[in-house]
Order: structure tokens, then C-alpha cells, then sequence
């Protein structure tokens, strides 16, 4: 976030010249700033995924340890169904993850809930954010409540 604030900061501090005309406003910068800016944007549309945390309940290696990690995240799911659970293959071993946790804290509690049944222990990951919840607000609702 830092990155992107200093490129901001960057570009608008570089501008050749800005001309007032109608009440417009045209400003002309680096051409290399903006490129970097624009793959900056582009690469944050491709990748879904942020720093948080997870919660791992087994790594399977040898003879069986795919069915074994598909069996275990099949149980997993069924005992959780409002927690995500992802298999990885970190060769030679299949790892099983649950959760997308944003803070260690959050991972904990979640592990204290399944410690009697899964094993398991917190390790940093990319994961998956929820979606953004939107709230079907307009200026005149606060308006109505004030009345």
C-alpha cells in the first residue's frame, strides 16, 4: 500500500504543466510513471489473493496420500461447511489447509474450535478474501431516520 502511495505521490509531484481552461484541468507527467502505475493496476486485477493466515490439518506423503488428503478435506468439509478447505501439493507431500483467515487471532480461535477433532497448527498463506459486502445505502435513508 506504501508502493502505491509513493508512486501517487511520485507522479503528481513530476507534472510538465497543468493549464486551467473551462474549468478543466490537464496534466502531463512522466510517461514511464505511467505505464508503471498502469501495470501496477493491471497486476492487482489479476491477482485474488492477499497475505493472511490458515490453518493446516495434515500433510500426507508416500503410498495413498492423495485419497487420504481428499478423504480428510471430504470429513473436513462436511463437519464445516462454512469454512473453505484446499488441498496443495508441495511435492513430495499433499498438504490440507483450511480457512482464510486475515489475522493469526482469527486462525487461533478457528483452531481452538477444531482442536479435538483436527490436529492442526496456523501458517502464513495467500488466501482468498470475501467479497466485499455492499450495502444498498442512499443519502436519503440518514434523511428519513432524522425525521
Amino acid at each position: 500500500m506504501l508502493y502505491v502511495s509513493i508512486i501517487f505521490i511520485f507522479q503528481f509531484s513530476i507534472f510538465d504543466s497543468a493549464t486551467a481552461q473551462n474549468s478543466r484541468f490537464t496534466i502531463k507527467g512522466d510517461v514511464a510513471v505511467n505505464a508503471m502505475v498502469e501495470r501496477h493496476v493491471e497486476f492487482n486485477n489479476r491477482v485474488k489473493t492477499i497475505p493472511g493466515f490458515r490453518v493446516q490439518i495434515a500433510s500426507f506423503s508416500g503410498a495413498n496420500s492423495k485419497n487420504s488428503a481428499f478423504g480428510l478435506r471430504d470429513r473436513f468439509v462436511l463437519d464445516y461447511p462454512a469454512t473453505q478447505a484446499y488441498i496443495v501439493f508441495d511435492e513430495p507431500n499433499f498438504k490440507v489447509k483450511v480457512g482464510d483467515f486475515r489475522t493469526r487471532l482469527e486462525a487461533y480461535a478457528f483452531l481452538q474450535q477444531i482442536k479435538d477433532v483436527y490436529k492442526g497448527y496456523i501458517i502464513k498463506d495467500n488466501i482468498n478474501p470475501e467479497p466485499p459486502v455492499v450495502d444498498d445505502y442512499a443519502p436519503d435513508d440518514l434523511e428519513n431516520e432524522m425525521e
